[in-house]
């Protein structure tokens, strides 16, 4: 997957640490996939993603499946991020039901999102993690199952059930604007 010239020592690191180069090109390669990876937990994903490529880079020896370790540094943030984000919510909402409105608070316009993106945001986060990871993050489901903590039979499932979903959804949106 890798050259060994990839992880040559060329700097004085640890034989096997992760180099400029090799970092450029791990972030050229999943960064857009890890993005979406991490949009269905939290809505700082850029972030979690770079701070995932920052730990990498750290890292005194090349993890062994580096692919599946960035999988799970940023599932691991997200998550994190995610909760960091509802509680920040919920204390923000308390305080604005204490302070008096200046303001008389208008309607927020509707969203006006993709019948496939909108499918896919109904699916159950564990479908959706694993159809994200799967077709836009190109992880096999034994990498699904080594980030999610699954079987990869059981990842399978949830893919395949997860697309069924979809498709029903998609069907009954289409028949809706015929």
């Amino acid at each position: 997957m890798y050259d060994s010239d990839d992880m040559a020592n060329t700097d004085n690191r640890p034989t096997g640490a992760v180099g400029p180069e090799l970092l450029g090109r791990l972030l050229d390669r999943h960064a857009a996939a890890l993005g979406l990876y991490a949009r269905q937990w939290c809505r700082t994903s850029d972030d979690v993603v770079q701070q995932a490529f920052v730990q990498l880079a750290r890292q005194r020896a090349m993890p062994e499946q580096v692919e599946t370790w960035l999988y799970r540094v940023v599932r691991n943030g997200a998550i994190s991020a995610g909760r960091a984000e509802q509680r920040r919510r919920q204390h923000e909402t308390a305080a604005a039901e204490m302070a008096c409105s200046w303001f008389v608070p208008s309607e927020p316009p509707g969203l006006d999102a993709a019948a496939a993106a909108a499918a896919l945001e109904n699916l159950a986060v564990d479908e959706r993690e694993v159809i994200v990871a799967h077709l836009w993050g190109g992880l096999t489901f034994q990498d699904i199952a080594a980030v999610t903590g699954l079987s990869s039979s059981t990842a399978h499932r949830r893919y395949e059930s997860g697309l069924r979903q979809l498709r029903e959804t998609m069907t009954r949106s289409e028949q809706r604007r015929s």
